[in-house]
C-alpha cells in the first residue's frame, strides 16, 4: 500500500485491505461534532492520508466486510433454487450446481470469521477460485440441461455471479470488480451465440443488455457499501484516536502524580529538622531517585512485575516503609494470581496513593492493608488512626478524585473512602476477578 494516498481513491482502487489503515492524525475536527457539517466531515474524512496497514487486528476485521456479498449469496441462492424446482423439472445438474453454491458461500462465511489468514495469501487463492466457479457454473448449467431449461438455468448461476462481482469489488476494489462484470457478461455473449439455443433475438439480446447491466449495478451497489464502510470506520478511527490520546494525557499525569510529585513530597516529609548532615540527606535523596527511576521503568513496561497483587502490595508496603511508612500486611492467600495485568496495575496504584495520603495527611506512619475476597472480587482496605478528615469539607484533590477512583473505574473497580475527623481515614478499594 503507498503511503500518502488519498483514502477513498485508493479504497475504490484496492478495496477492502485498506480499510486497514490506521491514520497518525486525522483532519483537525472530524471527531467533533459541533465545527464540522456533516458533508465537510465526510469530505475531510476521504480526503485523508493512507497509512500502511501494521495493525493485526485491523487487518483481519477488514475481512469482515466481505460478510456482505456472502451474506447476500446465502440468502438469494437458496430463494433461486426453491424457484427452480417449483416451476420447473431441475435436473440434477442444476440442483448440484445450485448446492455447491450455497455450501461454497456458507464455507466462505465461515472461514471469514474463523481462519485469521495473518499473511492475507489464502484470500486472493480463494477469491479466484471463487471467481472460477462463477464463470464455469454458466456454461455448465448451459450445455447440461435442456434448452427448455437454459433461461431458469442462467437465472441461477446468474445470482452466484452477482454475488461474485460485488465479492471482487469490496474485496479487490473497483477495477477488479468491473473485470469480473465484464467477464461474466462476456460469457453469458458467448453463450448465447454458440449455447443451446437456436439463435439470438430481439428477446435474448435484451435479456444480454440488462444482465450486463445489473451486473454493472452490482459494482456500483457494491462499490458504495465499500464506500459508507470505509467512512464508518474512518470515522471510528477518529474518534478512538482523540479517545486515546485523552486517556494517555490521564494516565501521564496520573504517573506523574503518583512517582515524580509523591517523590519531591516523600524527600521533603522525610528530612526532618534534627537532621543537618548534608551527606544524609543526600543519600536519601539519592534513594528516592533511584526508587522512582525503577517505578517509571516498571509503569513503562521494562521491568518485570511480580507473581500477584499480594506480591506486589508487599513490593509497596516495602517502597513505602523507605520513606518512613509501617504498613502492617494482612494479606490472604485468594488466587489473586488469576487478576489480569490492568487489575493489578490499578489495585496496586491505587493501594499506593492511599498510603502516599496517610503519610502525607494523617499525621501518623502506621497503616493497616488487608486484602480479602468481596462480592465475586478482591478488595484492599487500608486503616490508619491518623487525624482525619471532614468529607464534606475536604478540596477536591487530584490524589483521591483521579489516581484512585478513576484508575478503578477504568477497570471496573471502585474506591470508597471514609474519614471522621480524629478518628483516622479507611479506604476500600475494590475491583472484579
Amino acid at each position: 500500500m503507498t503511503r500518502g494516498q488519498n483514502y477513498v481513491g485508493a479504497l475504490f482502487r484496492r478495496g477492502a485491505p485498506v480499510l486497514a489503515s490506521t491514520p497518525r492524525e486525522l483532519p483537525p475536527g472530524v471527531d467533533d461534532p459541533e465545527p464540522l457539517a456533516a458533508a465537510g466531515r465526510l469530505s475531510a474524512l476521504a480526503r485523508s492520508r493512507v497509512e500502511p496497514a501494521d495493525d493485526p487486528l485491523m487487518i483481519r476485521a477488514t475481512r469482515y466486510a466481505v460478510l456482505l456479498p456472502l451474506a447476500y449469496r446465502l440468502c438469494m441462492l437458496p430463494a433461486a433454487w426453491l424457484w427452480l424446482v417449483l416451476a420447473f423439472p431441475a435436473t440434477a445438474v442444476l440442483n448440484v450446481i445450485a448446492w455447491l453454491g450455497i455450501a461454497g458461500s456458507a464455507a466462505s462465511i465461515l472461514w471469514v470469521l474463523r481462519v485469521p489468514d495473518r499473511r492475507g495469501r489464502r484470500t486472493p487463492v480463494l477469491l479466484a477460485a471463487d471467481a472460477a466457479f462463477a464463470l464455469v457454473a454458466a456454461p455448465v448449467a448451459a450445455f447440461a440441461s435442456p434448452a427448455a431449461l437454459y433461461w431458469p438455468g442462467q437465472w441461477v448461476t446468474f445470482v452466484y455471479l452477482t454475488g461474485t462481482v460485488a465479492l471482487w469489488t469490496i474485496g479487490r476494489g473497483v477495477p477488479a470488480g468491473l473485470l469480473v462484470a465484464a467477464l461474466g457478461a462476456a460469457m453469458e455473449g458467448v453463450l448465447l451465440w454458440a449455447g443451446p439455443l437456436p439463435g439470438i433475438g430481439d428477446a435474448e439480446f435484451a435479456t444480454l443488455v440488462s444482465g450486463a447491466a445489473m451486473l454493472v449495478v452490482a459494482v456500483v451497489a457494491s462499490g458504495g457499501a465499500l464506500l459508507l464502510i470505509g467512512l464508518a470506520t474512518r470515522l471510528a478511527l477518529a474518534i478512538g484516536l482523540r479517545l486515546g490520546h485523552t486517556a494517555e494525557r490521564a494516565r501521564a499525569e496520573r504517573i506523574l502524580h503518583d512517582t515524580a510529585l509523591q517523590a519531591l513530597e516523600a524527600i521533603a516529609l522525610s528530612t526532618s529538622a534534627d537532621d543537618r548532615d548534608p551527606r544524609t540527606q543526600l543519600a536519601r535523596v539519592r534513594d528516592a531517585a533511584r526508587a522512582q527511576a525503577r517505578e517509571l521503568r516498571r509503569v513503562l513496561g521494562t521491568a518485570g512485575a511480580p507473581d500477584g497483587l499480594a506480591a506486589e502490595l508487599a513490593a509497596v508496603a516495602a517502597e513505602m516503609a523507605r520513606d518512613g511508612l509501617s504498613a502492617e500486611l494482612s494479606l490472604s492467600d485468594i488466587g489473586d494470581d488469576r487478576l489480569s495485568e490492568a487489575r493489578r496495575a490499578a489495585m496496586r496504584d491505587a493501594v499506593r496513593e492511599a498510603l502516599r495520603n496517610t503519610l502525607k495527611h494523617a499525621g501518623t506512619r502506621d497503616v493497616v492493608v488487608r486484602m480479602e475476597e468481596r462480592d465475586g472480587g478482591i478488595a484492599v482496605v487500608t486503616r490508619d488512626h491518623g487525624a482525619g478528615y471532614d468529607e464534606e469539607e475536604r478540596p477536591p484533590g487530584f490524589g483521591v478524585s483521579e489516581s484512585m477512583t478513576a484508575r478503578l473505574a477504568e477497570v471496573g473497580g471502585w474506591c470508597r473512602i471514609e474519614s471522621r475527623p480524629g478518628d483516622g481515614t479507611r479506604a476500600t478499594l475494590w475491583v472484579p476477578r
